[in-house]
């Protein structure tokens, strides 16, 4: 599967996916020499010289303005491919928005009027900032969410998004790096679905690589996690103590798929377990069950696909903005302005302002009386 990685971020975890052939796009030629491994290149000019060494700064519409430079090229490349992404740079959120716009047009207008075909759907895995970083990029991830994703996502023309989060990073104090590496080697784990189903033998059925493709082509958010399976527990709590912590938490599941990987010599039969879980929920999983000789204890390789657009994740996003704006409204209250209370006596400047202006005391008290003073 190609790999395309966009910005600074989206371009470090593209190229540990596939270090030799992952297309990376900037509009900074200085950032793309940062990248190490990846394969061709490609920059997205910005009307100014300046521009190709300062970067899109945080600003979403510079970097737009630069992927209609690229529009065509990029278009070809995103057919079948998997794409990671920033939301919260200008650079990954700008470029990415400028792809998903564009293939809402495609699907549209997609020869026999059926959409896009699978071969050609996008998987995206988009990084979110956590809520401690940087007002912009949560701003920035908003818009994204609400505005961007969610249109297209009504639309239905993309493959599985996965929605990576950078709060565990934040929460354990994980170097960038180290936590770029996490996000490929877990994301691996679920990509290699097809490939054990074709190198162990089978015992139940079989995901191949196209059941596999047309999985990845739905147009629904992606939660995947992987645990050692305990069939003496209850399914529903294995998976709440094994939620995949590199991704946002999942929401009810639409569809599912499942590799159940056994020892030799166990009995298989607990895949039932499983799906009985999936029935009661009505949402039978696709599924395959294969012997793994390295293995001592069952292990259960997960996917979740759910439609519902993040909102826990824009309420925290907008509430940590409003706080943001609170603070530094009042940073500023405190660092600018020096406001002395006076205390006023209403009656004292009334017959002051009276006087003034000739009024005596039976006028104010009359005024007084009717409630005008």
């Amino acid at each position: 599967m190609k790999v395309i990685g966009i910005g600074g971020a989206g371009g470090k975890i593209a190229a540990k996916m596939d270090s030799e052939n992952a297309i990376l796009v900037n509009v900074s030629q200085t950032e793309l020499d940062k990248v190490v491994g990846g394969g061709e290149r490609i920059v997205a000019p910005i009307q100014s010289i300046a521009g190709q060494f300062r970067g899109s700064r945080k600003e979403p519409q510079i970097g737009l303005e630069a992927y209609r430079t690229i529009r065509r090229r990029m278009l070809e490349n995103i057919r079948g491919a998997i794409v990671f992404s920033s939301t919260g740079g200008g650079t990954g959120n700008g470029i990415t928005k400028g792809i998903l716009e564009d293939i809402v047009e495609l699907d549209e207008h997609a020869e026999g009027g059926h959409g896009l075909p699978i071969q050609d759907k996008t998987m995206f895995c988009l990084l979110l900032p956590d809520d401690s970083e940087t007002r912009e990029y949560v701003e920035n991830s908003i818009d994204f969410l609400s505005d961007t994703l969610a249109g297209v996502i009504d639309k239905g023309c993309t493959g599985n998004i996965m929605l990576f989060s950078n709060k565990l990073k934040f929460a354990d104090k994980i170097g960038e790096d180290a936590y770029n590496q996490m996000i490929v080697d877990s994301l691996n784990v679920f990509m290699a679905i097809p490939q054990k189903n074709e190198t162990m033998k089978l015992l139940e059925l079989h995901i191949d690589q196209e059941d596999f493709a047309a999985y990845i082509a739905k147009p629904y958010f992606n939660h995947f996690c992987y645990f050692d399976y305990d069939r003496t527990k209850d399914l529903g709590v294995q998976i709440k103590a094994n939620a995949n912590s590199l991704l946002l938490p999942p929401e009810e599941a639409i569809e599912v798929m499942f590799l159940l990987e056994v020892p030799p010599g166990q009995d298989h039969t607990m895949f039932y377990d499983i799906m009985q879980y999936y029935s009661k929920l009505k949402s039978p999983p696709v599924y395959s069950v294969v012997e793994n000789p390295a293995l001592q204890r069952p292990f259960l390789t997960l996917s979740m696909l759910y439609s519902r657009k993040p909102i826990e994740v824009l309420e925290e996003y907008n509430q940590k903005n409003v706080d943001n704006k609170d603070a530094i409204v009042q940073r500023s209250i405190n660092q600018y302005v020096n406001l002395q209370k006076v205390a006023v006596d209403m009656d004292d400047e009334a017959k002051r302002a009276g006087a003034e202006k000739g009024i005596n005391s039976e006028v104010l008290n009359s005024l007084r009386r009717i409630g005008k003073l």
